[in-house]
């Protein structure tokens, strides 16, 4: 025991600190809005009754439906939490630690010691990372089984051990499943497939069987959102052809648009990840970043080559991809190559300062202001939102004042919607009915006051508006956020 703490105590105390960042006071700063409880009643009806789903959450653009699987894969962290919402959360914590392990594990194996610290200690600390590993949600896994992917591709092909192209489409599904973005995944492995085929031509009939392989498991993997299609007139496949035709307000496919847009999009992901978010920083280090990656070309050792390109076409692909995404850039859209950037960042900076190319402190300099920049962010140096207990608290008032009579249910709100409290709701058996199904003696209206007037009477909100007519019996507030209840007019 004590020898293997000796051998791995550097990654042991980066994944230390990695569950410190993500795991304190979790249920506090986690994030529960609109589409976390969303999920929560799905993946519930499915966990009681055996409702089996066949497509996955609704993207925010296009109106289109991700894959079922990302439900599957949470679906046993909120049963063995006893249906909590920190279950899920939970889960993907662990699998945000996971991703620092994986990203370790790799870094040693494909470059050296020092490169896998540096790459994960960086992933571990940063500010948006830690964010999106604190809450349940599908882009949030996006980057350990993007890293997943181009890992099994890349040992594949390189070791011309085709079956693990297998495990490769696998891992493609599970990304794919959590962002459509993931889509930007396959013209590096697509490249790197071609060149390898060309150069080993005793290999192809290998190759190309194990690809059809993997490429039928990929296939069959859509058999559910197939069904739903061929249940629902092809709502998702029409979506889906819609979001690439009518691209007005969604891409343009001339790859050279993206251009203009590299650089900038270079900075901004490398402001959001490795510079704490740090403005006034970004420009002056993601010069010196870029000037690292151009000496990782000339200076790289020749066996690690290959690897390198192949990750840096990853980087360069998904850059240009969210290139000619024509609406704003948010920063879970690039979570598929999360683990690019740090791992081109740590290998820079290990490169660098091993070869002696500029004096050792410039490299230790530039190392310490990031990870000074992103501990400076740390999430944790802000108050928890604690959203989670504000909900419950609301849903305890709601149900204290119903005086466990039916009542119907209400969120006003600018970019929220109400699954979270119904979720909870249901958890308490509340006597909650859609006001489509039953129109009760009571409506309880939250108004979630964030850029919105809080008027309930006759508001045009469909819920309110389908109770009709109703007058004001009492309110509070919980946190800030006021509660209304709302009884018939004729009462």
């Amino acid at each position: 025991m004590v020898t293997f703490l000796k051998r791995h105590y550097p990654i042991l105390l980066i994944l230390l600190l990695a569950a410190i960042l993500r795991f304190y006071r979790l249920s506090e700063y986690l994030e529960y809005l609109g589409d976390q409880g969303r999920d929560l009643v799905i993946i519930r009806r499915f966990l009681q009754t055996g409702d089996f789903f066949f497509i996955g959450p609704q993207t925010s653009i296009g109106n289109m439906y991700l894959g079922p699987y990302f439900y599957y894969l949470i679906a046993p962290s909120l049963w063995l939490a006893n249906y909590s919402p920190v279950g899920p959360a939970a889960f993907v914590a662990l699998i945000g630690i996971a991703t620092v392990a994986l990203i370790f594990y790799l870094c040693r194996r494909w470059f050296n010691f020092s490169t896998a610290c540096i790459a994960a200690f960086l992933y571990a600390v940063s500010p948006v990372v830690i964010k999106y590993s604190t809450f349940s949600w599908n882009p949030n896994v996006a980057p350990f089984f993007s890293l997943l992917f181009i890992a099994f591709f890349y040992q594949a092909i390189s070791t011309k051990n085709y079956r693990l192209l297998l495990l490769a489409s696998l891992s493609f599904i599970l990304a794919l499943n959590c962002h459509y973005l993931c889509l930007l995944l396959l013209p590096p492995a697509g490249l790197f497939w071609l060149f390898h085929y060309r150069q080993h031509p005793s290999s192809r009939q290998t190759l190309l069987r194990q690809t059809l392989i993997a490429i039928l498991i990929f296939l069959i993997s859509l058999l559910p959102q197939f069904l739903f299609d061929f249940k629902h007139h092809w709502q998702n496949s029409r979506a889906f052809l819609n979001f690439f035709t009518q691209r007005e307000t969604t891409v343009n496919l001339k790859a050279y648009k993206a251009l203009p847009q590299f650089f900038p999009l270079f900075q901004q992901i490398n402001t959001r990840l490795l510079f704490g978010k740090n403005e006034a920083f970004s420009l002056p280090l993601t010069l010196v970043f870029s000037l690292g990656l151009i000496l990782l070309f000339f200076r790289l050792p020749q066996k690690n080559r290959p690897v390198f390109l192949f990750i840096f076409s990853w980087l360069v692909f998904g850059v240009t991809g969210l290139g000619l995404y024509k609406q704003h850039i948010y920063d879970h859209y690039f979570g598929f190559i999360f683990p690019a950037v740090f791992i081109l960042a740590a290998l820079s900076i290990s490169t660098v300062f091993s070869l002696g190319l500029f004096p050792k402190i410039f490299t230790s300099v530039f190392f310490s202001t990031i990870t000074i920049l992103s501990l400076a962010e740390n999430p944790l140096r802000y108050p928890p939102n604690r959203q989670l207990q504000t909900n419950q608290a609301i849903v305890d008032s709601i149900i204290a004042k119903s005086a466990g009579q039916p009542f119907n249910l209400a969120l006003l709100a600018k970019q929220n919607y109400d699954p979270p409290y119904r979720y909870l709701l249901s958890l308490r058996q509340a006597p909650l009915y859609p006001v489509e199904e039953k129109r009760t003696n009571q409506l309880f209206v939250i108004c979630e006051p964030w850029q919105i007037t809080c008027e309930p009477i006759n508001n045009p909100q469909t819920e309110v508006a389908n109770y009709g007519w109703a007058r004001l019996d009492s309110q509070w507030k919980i946190n800030g956020i006021p509660i209304f209840r709302l009884v018939p007019y004729e009462n």
